[in-house]
């Protein structure tokens, strides 16, 4: 590892800063200690946060850019549950790295290849593998993942994770950064890029995961098609409650090769009970509070 383990040879007296300290509210923070906790990362420069995502791990982000959102949670965590063995990992379009920071979290054997093509959010994905001790396992390509130079054809992923833009350019407010832009809309392609992409690129019995709005109807018709056309085959998928008692707004889709799966999962993918993030009154779903608890997050 390329760095020591909590509870192991780390002395936690020299830890950084506040958010560094191994209990939040009374949550004990599991996992490895890295270089920035102790001091020993990049630093902040002017416009940018450092904020905390799985255990010791932190983000740097834009204060006024894209910043990583419930939905990159929920695929990292959801992509880890459904191919808990990866050994390879590839992120699609990965940002400032929110999704694959917090997997490689969960997945701690594994090595990434993520892919961004924005150079701003390449520069603050590669501060923040190098605060997080992951950057001996974890290549950050700048590129559009839809050139073929980008990924070689013979390069083959057990786990292919994927946070796509939901919606058509012209379809909504723009917002006030490119970085918030090219995240919300597909300025770089849309889901069938990401399914067309994935599929050369699985392992076999590989898997894809990627999360995706499904009301209205349409747009989870958008993943249906994207994923049959590719020739993948949904395996199971569990709607997102933002909160009740809303109906879903989106779906985490897991994919697999429609080859590498039997006739009777092609036919009839699993559908999961709806996974609630906020109840009614606005607190954390006690199940949400679990599943946070299983990736590093506080409760």
């Amino acid at each position: 590892m390329e760095f020591a383990l909590c509870g192991g040879n780390v002395d936690l007296g020299t830890l950084h800063d506040d958010y560094a300290e191994p209990i939040f509210k009374g949550w004990a923070k599991p996992g490895p200690v890295p270089p920035g906790a102790l001091g020993h990362g990049p630093t902040l420069e002017p416009g940018e946060t450092l904020d905390a995502i799985s255990g010791y791990f932190r983000l740097f982000q834009l204060a006024k850019g894209h910043r990583f959102s419930t939905d990159d949670v929920l695929t990292a965590w959801f992509g880890a549950t459904c191919c808990p063995t990866a050994q390879t990992v590839l992120d699609l379009g990965s940002g400032i790295g929110a999704v694959g920071m917090i997997a490689a979290w969960r997945l701690p054997g594994a090595r990434f290849v993520t892919v961004e093509a924005q150079s701003e959010s390449v520069r603050l994905a590669k501060k923040s593998a190098c605060w997080n001790g992951i950057d001996g396992r974890y290549e950050i390509r700048h590129g559009d993942f839809r050139d073929p130079s980008v990924l070689r054809p013979e390069e083959k992923f057990d786990l292919i994770l994927g946070s796509p833009p939901y919606f058509p350019p012209g379809s909504g407010v723009t917002g006030d950064h490119p970085q918030k832009i090219d995240c919300r809309f597909e300025m770089r392609g849309d889901i069938s890029d990401y399914c067309a992409t994935a599929t050369p690129h699985m392992a076999r019995g590989g898997t894809f995961v990627c999360v995706f709005p499904v009301n209205p109807a349409a747009q989870k018709n958008r993943v249906e098609t994207a994923a049959s056309n590719a020739g993948l085959s949904i395996i199971r998928w569990r709607p997102v409650i933002l909160r009740q008692p809303d109906p879903p707004l989106l779906g985490l889709f897991c994919l697999m090769n429609s080859c590498d799966v039997p006739e009777n999962v092609r036919k009839s993918p699993w559908v999961e009970p709806p996974l609630i993030i906020r109840t009614s009154a606005g607190a954390v779903h006690p199940e949400y509070s679990v599943v946070k608890l299983s990736f590093g997050f506080p409760p």
